[in-house]
């Protein structure tokens, strides 16, 4: 699981930078699996990350999500790219992309924690 203290977000975007390139190959902050959201005027910044529990695998109707060791993942032969996951998702960490066959999801790999420059994004 990740942790996240959102009072130490500098708004950086290292985490969505070295998401999309661990996972995607680009530096594409779009192909994250991840959000930095600044919320203005206040000096807040919501980063969002997926918390694994598990609702877009309940509404996958084709059964292309599965957990393993408290991860969902997403089985790229199966996932029709439909939608209903993303839209399933409580805390909207669930993304999509026009170049992409299969939404984005976090399978905690932890990149992001690794990379973060102000400890804002943790391995829990």
């Amino acid at each position: 699981m990740l942790k996240v203290d959102k009072s130490k977000c500098s708004g950086c975007r290292v985490c969505q930078a070295i998401c999309s390139i661990h996972h995607e190959k680009v530096n594409n902050p779009k192909k994250s699996r991840l959000k930095i959201v600044p919320k203005f005027p206040e000096p807040v910044i919501d980063i969002i990350v997926c918390d694994q529990c598990g609702k877009c695998a309940e509404a996958c109707p084709s059964g292309a999500i599965t957990e393993k060791n408290g991860v969902y993942r997403i089985n790229k032969n199966l996932c029709t790219n439909c939608g209903v996951c993303v839209d399933a998702c409580p805390c909207g960490a669930m993304l999509t992309h026009p170049d992409m066959d299969t939404p984005l999801k976090c399978d905690n790999c932890y990149m992001c924690a690794r990379w973060c420059p102000t400890g804002a994004i943790t391995k829990a």
